[in-house]
């Protein structure tokens, strides 16, 4: 099994050592250079983020630069009506899947990936890559985390600094290190 399979199925994998995922990270990297340099909202933007994004963009998304993607591509889906905002994110090895019309504020982060706690695996370049899940309808204010693995459900609104370490049910208004549910969101 390739080290991509083994990132793919969230097992332990070569993260750091491996030719093949370096040159995938590489690549990503060359195109969040493009999309970050290019003159907001020009032509140049628009096709490095299809770059990005693996195709062509979801109906009513903005992305705002700088972002950053590790992988980029069918990593991270976003859905239509999105907006990230400046300095976001996507540690995308474990798949990154936002649904529709999320708001993602500044400086956001979203990181798939976890090491082992002891230091020979972990300085071997071994991590897991956990997919996250967010559903429709969302809001995260600035400097949130999302941790490996974590599903958020739709409707929820995480609010600024907040780092999300565990599934949040749909409707909730989620805050604190580690986020807590702290209300049930009533929609209108």
């Amino acid at each position: 099994m390739t080290e991509r399979e083994k990132m793919l199925k969230g097992e332990l994998y070569d993260a750091n050592f491996d030719k093949a995922l370096l040159e995938e990270r590489l690549e990503a990297e060359r195109n969040c250079y493009a999309f970050n340099q290019a003159q907001p909202g020009s032509a140049e933007q628009t096709e490095a983020l299809e770059k990005l994004l693996g195709g062509t963009i979801p109906e009513g998304v903005t992305v705002l630069a700088p972002v950053y993607f590790d992988y980029g591509g069918a990593r991270t889906q976003l859905g239509k009506g999105t907006f990230v905002n400046h300095g976001a994110y996507f540690m995308d090895g474990g798949g990154i899947t936002i649904g529709k019309n999320v708001f993602i504020g500044p400086f956001c982060g979203f990181y798939t990936a976890t090491h082992p706690l002891d230091f020979a695996r972990r300085n071997q370049g071994l991590e897991r890559a956990l997919p996250i899940k967010v559903g429709d309808n969302c809001w995260f204010g600035a400097n949130v985390s999302v941790m490996p693995g974590v599903t958020i459900g739709s409707g929820c609104v995480i609010a600024a600094g907040s780092v999300v370490t565990k599934d949040v049910p749909e409707d909730s208004l989620v805050a604190g290190v580690p986020a807590i549910v702290k209300s049930k969101i009533e929609q209108q």
